[in-house]
């Protein structure tokens, strides 16, 4: 299990600096993290795509089911492709023993108070395992909707996960996250009949009116319903990776 690096909380500092300076201090320190992390997130990149890799970040918030999404999506292609699965939560190591009873690989990061994986955890995460014999790297990101839409993890797509147990205004709520996804998945339709108040239609329209014309997904991982156009367009993503490294366009 990969630890989480101490942190230094900023308001420690915003006490012994005038709140002028405190606001300079933070921006250039910002700019110092995301600009570090953005050399990483490359570097990242540039690994994955020397061993033709397709990587993905799923992020979505707390309980959406992004560990059932994986659970179901794996055991649909392990039998064809090498996968292994980057997990990262604040405590535990549940969701990653759970990928590893699918019979594929899983590193577990346990970032404690931060509420997102970064590029160096990646890294980390990277190096625990065997590139050369993988096709396929999921990385299942810390449930938020606001902190992982701001970190460039190295990854080629990012996708989101809205579920039906929340609020079909989510992407207007939270546009950062779900402006930035190369697509979204509407997890748990087999729920519908519960949430009536949750539209699939009107979800659409939300993600659409941020002039995001990604791809949708309306699914049930515990049903199977609709799995298989999800697991279509995965295959085409690793194949792509694998017969040119141009197929994959690289986030900025």
């Amino acid at each position: 299990m990969l630890h989480p690096r101490k942190q230094q909380p900023l308001l420690n500092t915003a006490k012994l600096v005038a709140p002028l300076a405190v606001s300079k201090h933070n921006h250039t320190l910002l700019h110092s993290i995301m600009s570090n992390n953005d050399k990483q997130a490359s570097a990242n990149r540039e690994r994955l795509k020397k061993h033709t890799i397709f990587c993905l970040n799923l992020m979505s918030s707390p309980g959406a089911g992004k560990t059932r999404l994986l659970e179901a999506t794996i055991g649909r292609m392990h039998k064809q492709l090498r996968i292994a699965v980057i997990e990262g939560d604040l405590e535990t190591e549940n969701d990653a023993i759970r990928i590893r009873k699918q019979g594929v690989e899983a590193i577990q990061i346990t970032t404690g108070s931060a509420c997102h994986l970064d590029a160096h955890y990646i890294e980390d995460a990277l190096k625990k395992l065997d590139l050369a014999n993988l096709d396929l790297i999921f990385i299942e990101n810390v449930g938020n909707l606001v902190c992982p839409a701001a970190f460039d993890l190295g990854q080629h797509k990012n996708i989101v996960l809205l579920s039906t147990t929340e609020g079909d205004d989510k992407p207007l709520k939270y546009p950062v996250m779900f402006r930035k996804v190369d697509g979204m998945i509407i997890s748990k339709v087999e729920l519908l009949a519960f949430f009536d108040d949750f539209s699939i239609a009107r979800a659409t329209k939300n993600f659409q009116r941020l002039a995001n014309d990604g791809d949708i997904w309306s699914l049930s991982a515990k049903t199977g319903l609709n799995m298989d156009s999800w697991v279509h367009w995965l295959q085409t993503q690793v194949e792509a990776a694998q017969s040119t490294h141009d197929a994959i366009i690289d986030l900025p």
